[in-house]
């Protein structure tokens, strides 16, 4: 059973208009018109989410009905059962998109190394918010990835059989040469 006060991010003792600004807010927030590709596959899904939410505990009677229901169900679970609960809810906020880059691109290799250098204890929302507003964090992703590129590139050239491919890379293409140009 949907958890409708925790879509609509509410308390449970929520008053009629609490929950109706909660409503507004979050669907202005994941309105699919602001996003494209996954993340608006995404943002529909929780809009419908929404809607379902708002429809079953703006009705007094459909939330007294649901009060009844959730409280039976909370006292009919089981320990067991609850943890599988949480970890079903969990795998369920890691399979949120992120960003839509293509595997191996530079902004994919960006957005993994935020993920590994981030403290997974805290919500997605809330992580997804700090990155918007930190541009140190960002900054540090990306030094990160390009001393990881450099490291790779490093061991490449070390290894026999990509050796002559990284001579070829950086000794026979353009643009490297006109960097190095700028640096000699």
């Amino acid at each position: 059973m949907k958890n409708y006060y925790e879509i609509l991010e509410v308390n449970r003792k929520a008053s009629k208009e609490v929950i109706e600004k909660a409503y507004h807010v979050l669907v202005k927030k994941y309105h699919p018109d602001l996003y494209d590709g996954l993340k608006k596959q995404y943002a529909e899904k929780k809009v419908k989410e929404l809607n379902e939410a708002y429809e079953i505990l703006s009705d007094d009677f459909f939330r007294e009905q649901y009060d009844k229901e959730l409280e039976n169900l909370k006292n009919n679970i089981q320990p067991k059962e609850e943890k599988r609960i949480m970890q079903e809810s969990r795998k369920e906020q890691v399979k949120q998109p992120t960003t839509n880059y293509k595997p191996g691109s530079f902004g994919a290799i960006v957005e993994l190394t935020k993920m590994v250098f981030h403290d997974f204890s805290i919500s997605r929302k809330r992580r997804a918010e700090e990155f918007e507003k930190d541009p140190k964090r960002n900054a540090i992703a990306i030094i990160l990835t390009i001393i990881i590129v450099i490291l790779i590139g490093i061991i490449l050239w070390f290894i026999p059989f990509t050796n002559g491919w990284m001579r070829e890379l950086l000794f026979e293409n353009p643009l490297f040469n006109w960097i190095g140009g700028l640096f000699s």
